[in-house]
């Protein structure tokens, strides 16, 4: 006859069971936030082919090596100091997409209030705290193109640009916007 376990040595057993069974399902669960993200990802590039006429203002590439890495070449938008620009975005898509929203930075140097003149970082709430799984990297392409129309000065991560705007000297912020534009964003002439 076996021998019969006592409680401590059950639970014992039952946490080194579950210490291994823990990292199984977590695996899993890692393994599975993967697919879907990836599965996410092919979806949104089908649905980037089939839009490339509907939306001429977006040029969103995925790198051919890697599905997490993403570029968009997006037009300025009209009556703005940014129309006839082309700006280069680069995305980084975490793992756990689309849970957690991509890392935007713009690659074209660009003067505005809410893009980090150096690094290209952009603040904007939807690519923070206002995330949802419902965006698509279209729509953030979007979302980019609205700020641009519209931006806003008082969470500036350029400070000069943002204190342009702030003091009310529209016609200056508008001169260094256009100047960035023609320097780093339109087709060098001749």
């Amino acid at each position: 006859m076996a021998p019969v376990m006592g409680f401590a040595e059950k639970s014992d057993l039952y946490n080194v069971f579950m210490d291994r069974s823990d990292f199984a399902v977590g695996e899993f669960v890692q393994q599975s936030i993967n697919q879907r993200c990836r599965a996410r990802l092919f979806k949104e590039y089908k649905e980037v082919q089939r839009e490339k006429v509907a939306d001429p203002d977006i040029q969103l590439v995925c790198d051919e090596t890697n599905i997490f890495k993403w570029t968009a070449l997006i037009k300025g938008p009209s009556e703005t100091p940014y129309e006839g620009g082309v700006f280069q975005l680069a995305f980084a898509v975490p793992e756990n997409y689309p849970l957690q929203p991509p890392q935007v930075r713009f690659l074209t140097k660009i003067f505005h209030p809410n893009v980090h003149f150096k690094t290209g970082e952009i603040c904007l709430d939807i690519l923070k705290n206002a995330w949802s799984p419902a965006w698509t990297l279209q729509s953030v392409c979007r979302a980019i193109i609205a700020l641009m129309a519209h931006p806003e000065a008082d969470s500036p991560l350029n400070c000069d640009s943002g204190n342009l705007l702030r003091s009310g000297d529209v016609r200056g912020f508008n001169s260094m916007a256009r100047m960035y534009t023609r320097l780093a964003a339109m087709p060098k002439k001749g």
